[in-house]
Parts: structure tokens; C-alpha cells; sequence
């Protein structure tokens, strides 16, 4: 359970309704609500909210407030709620001042970052937030296939991709970048594997973490599964192009299935684990057919509707 989530909600604190799973165990602070962006079609996490930035003083209360119980305690702290750094980079700065003031035994702090941003940002800003103690930063791939990026409206090009995460990495974060399999269906399964590939060979993140696409109510996906438009891949698809993309990775970043999405768990870092992950996922192909309990525990997969 994240940090406080018990003794501070008799606070009025105003906890991020989502984190990583890798933040599971950080203190949790909102400098913003809602997304950005918002119109990705396969995300149904803030449908229902409408983009705003907390007061400065909001934010100083909750730090305030925390810190009252935990000064010692915290140790990593994840800033939500999903594009932190679309903040004006004077307020980012004060919130960071403020956390570190608070919280004196603080060894990283993370947010969610789009890609796009990270783009359009100029380095000395970014370089600006490293300094201030901005560690890592988690962004959003999902896929480097042109045409599925365009489908599920992400609004970023894999261009805009690379750069983006390439300035992060330039300006001195760590970076987490997060792959979608299953995201284009049975039909671009293969090109989804190849050319997400090639995108994180260009960026080498530090972490690369895999979910499995399993459409939400509240998303446009959802209803297009519904509707036929969008054909859900089979289980076996997704085995099979998540292999694919181990396969083509070149890269030296650590490999995470840490999500309850996925139907088997595949980690390891490369190049040194590469050989043994594919032998994990070579063995659940092969015994898919036959295993009626890897059958079972993959279905009960696809019915997750609360992520």
C-alpha cells in the first residue's frame, strides 16, 4: 500500500487515483488531475476528469500534511496524476524544494511524462528538473508501429517518440518506457512487435515495461470491440508477439512484465537474459495447446475489467 494512504485520507489529502505498480510502496502526491491529453482510444484512466493543476498552496498542504507523519518514513515519492511535467517549470521547481525540505531521506521521485511534452520541452528546462531532483520519468509508448500509433490517437509520431525520451535520457533521468502488446489486434500483431523493436533499439531505456492490452469499459477501444471494429488478438498471438519483440530488442535495458495483465511473467536484463526469456515464452507456446491451467489462468486475464 502506498504511503499514508490510511492516515491521510482523514486529512483531506488528495491522493493520484493511479501509479506504476514499481510505485506500490511511495509516497503518492497530485500536483495535477487528469490528463493532458486524454484522447488516447485504448485508455479509459481519466475519462471522467478534466484537466486541471492544483494550487501551489494545495500542494504545499499535502506535503505538509505528509510530512507531519512520515518525515523520517519516505523514501521515493511518485508525482501524479499523469504529465506532471506539463507544469510551468517554476512551480515543478518549488514542489521539488518543498518535498526534499520535508522529506530529508528522499532517494527518488518519479512521474508520468508524455512523450510529446518531453518533445516540445527545451533540454535546459528538463536539466532544470533533474537538478531540482526529478530521478525518472515514465512514458508511454505503447507501440513504434506509424499506423497504430495513428489508430489508438496518441498523437505522437515514433519520431517524436525517440526524441522525446532521448532528451530525458540525454538531461540525465532514468527512463521507463511502457509497451502495449496485443494493441493491434490479430492484423498488425507482427508489425507491432517489429517496429516497437526498432523504437526502443533508437531510445535504450533504462527499464522497458510490457502490459497486455485488455480493453476497458469508459474506452473508445472498449466500444470498438464491442462494435467488431476492433478484433481482440488471441492469447496465442500475444505469446507470440511478445517473442517477437524480445527477439528483435537490442538494447541494454532491464525487461519488466510487472503488471497483472500478461499472461506469463517474462523479466530479465539484456543482452544477458535475452536467450532465457525466450526460452520461457518458446515453452508457454508449446504448452498453451495442452495446459488447461496456463488456459485458465489466461483467460481469467482477459476478463479483468478493473485495472
Amino acid at each position: 500500500m502506498a504511503v499514508g494512504r490510511l492516515r491521510l485520507k482523514s486529512l483531506s489529502y488528495d491522493f493520484p487515483p493511479w501509479r506504476p505498480p514499481s510505485e506500490a510502496g511511495s509516497l503518492l502526491l497530485r500536483v495535477t488531475r487528469g490528463c493532458t491529453w486524454n484522447r488516447c482510444t485504448f485508455c479509459s484512466l481519466y475519462k471522467q476528469v478534466s484537466f486541471q493543476r492544483r494550487p501551489l498552496e494545495e500542494v504545499r498542504t499535502d506535503i505538509k500534511n505528509a510530512a507531519s507523519l512520515y518525515s523520517a518514513e519516505v523514501r521515493t515519492v511518485f508525482i501524479g496524476d499523469s504529465n506532471s511535467p506539463s507544469l510551468p517549470i517554476r512551480d515543478f521547481e518549488e514542489i521539488l524544494r518543498c518535498l526534499y525540505a520535508a522529506f530529508p531521506h528522499i532517494e527518488r521521485v518519479t512521474s508520468y511524462a508524455r512523450s510529446k511534452t518531453l518533445q516540445k520541452k527545451p533540454l535546459d528546462e528538463l536539466l532544470r528538473l533533474r537538478t531540482a531532483g526529478l530521478t525518472r520519468l515514465h512514458v508511454g509508448l505503447e507501440t513504434g508501429n506509424r499506423e497504430l500509433l495513428e489508430k489508438i490517437q496518441k498523437g505522437s509520431s515514433p519520431e517524436e517518440m525517440i526524441e522525446g525520451c532521448s532528451k530525458a535520457k540525454e538531461t540525465g533521468f532514468e527512463l521507463s518506457v511502457y509497451v502495449l502488446l496485443g494493441l493491434g489486434g490479430k492484423e498488425l500483431s507482427s508489425a507491432h512487435a517489429r517496429d516497437t523493436a526498432a523504437v526502443l533499439n533508437l531510445i535504450n531505456p533504462h527499464f522497458i515495461r510490457v502490459r497486455t492490452l485488455q480493453p476497458q469499459p469508459d474506452s473508445q477501444l472498449y466500444e470498438d470491440m464491442l462494435a467488431g471494429i476492433f478484433i481482440k488478438a488471441a492469447t496465442e498471438t500475444v505469446l507470440a508477439e511478445q517473442r517477437m519483440l524480445i527477439e528483435h530488442l537490442d538494447v541494454t535495458s532491464q525487461y519488466l512484465s510487472d503488471h497483472k495483465t500478461n499472461y506469463v511473467t517474462v523479466d530479465g536484463n539484456f543482452p544477458e537474459d535475452k536467450k532465457a526469456m525466450l526460452q520461457i515464452l518458446d515453452k508457454c507456446i508449446t504448452d498453451f495447446a495442452q495446459d488447461g491451467a496456463l488456459q485458465a489462468q489466461c483467460s481469467r486475464k482477459n476478463a479483468l475489467t478493473r485495472l
